[in-house]
């Protein structure tokens, strides 16, 4: 009973250092774990450098073994430490921990592949929960939940500025012709769409006076043209956060601006933003570990 009691606690520890970052050991942890994926992108960016790469490609090489190796034992212990290993696994972090992990090793079978390291960087997202930045995450949400009450309106506003383009890139191919650089419409309607989203290449520039007063216009037009998204989800975004206000009462509303949120990890179920002083979970209900 006492080895079982025993290895409970084991696991309980480990777990609070790895997924939790309010406790001192959590804290050192997840600094240590953001300063190694610095670390590591720093290693690629010099490898891709073949003046550097050549000097110290040795160097270079070892590190980054000894930090995927690293990496390889931080992800096998996030998969013991936790209850339910699959959830882990499955979960955003966990995906993106392999992929982080993997390139390496892929790179002994195929050359190149280890430059997919890089992915690592997607790692410092976890950042967030060292910073607190959790209690910001709804505004986040009501961002995601405009642009998705948004994509209607988008893909009809997309549809025309698609038509539009294969419209104006017909024309210019008859006003300009093959001995300007117009020499068919695909590469006129490639060149509409450059040039009305503003991006301007410049490899295809129309010569003649029509061509270059079509072509104004079309620069014209590009401005009002961006501005057209902006405007659709800035108003979904203003409608849902009206609605969100009238649903909650002043006093309701200052409460949430004051709710302090850990970073807390259930064992059970990997949820976070925990508030302080909880002794459950708010997701799955299982009981959270306290010092």
């Amino acid at each position: 009973m006492s080895k079982q009691n025993s290895n409970k606690t084991w696991k309980s520890k480990l777990h609070e250092i790895i997924y939790e970052a309010d406790t001192p050991g959590g804290k050192l942890f997840d600094v240590i774990l953001l300063i190694a994926i610095l670390a590591s992108i720093v290693l690629v960016m010099l490898e891709s450098v073949n003046s550097f790469d050549e000097k110290y490609h040795k160097f270079l090489d070892i590190s980054e073994w000894v930090i995927t190796i690293l990496f390889s034992i931080e992800y096998i212990v996030r998969i013991i430490a936790v209850k339910k290993p699959l959830k882990y696994i499955l979960s955003f972090y966990g995906i993106i921990d392999l992929l982080s992990t993997i390139p390496k090793y892929l790179s002994l079978m195929l050359a190149g592949s280890h430059a997919l390291v890089a992915l690592r960087a997607l790692r410092l997202l976890r950042v967030f929960r060292i910073l607190k930045l959790a209690r910001y995450l709804g505004a986040s949400n009501q961002l995601t939940n405009a642009i998705k009450a948004s994509r209607a309106k988008i893909a009809v506003f997309l549809f025309a500025v698609i038509i539009l383009s294969i419209i104006l890139g017909t024309i210019m191919y008859m006003v300009e012709g093959e001995e300007h650089g117009f020499s068919n419409i695909p590469k006129s309607v490639y060149w509409c769409i450059v040039t009305l989203t503003t991006v301007g290449y410049g490899d295809i520039a129309p010569q003649t006076p029509l061509g270059q007063f079509i072509a104004s216009l079309v620069m014209i037009l590009g401005y009002g043209i961006i501005a057209v998204p902006t405007g659709i989800v800035s108003a979904e975004y203003t409608k849902a956060s009206g609605e969100e206000d009238k649903k909650l009462s002043d006093e309701e509303v200052e409460q949430l601006k004051n709710v302090q949120l850990n970073t807390q990890c259930c064992a059970n179920c990997l949820e976070e933003t925990h508030q302080d002083g909880a002794e459950y979970c708010h997701k799955c209900g299982c009981e959270l570990h306290h010092d």
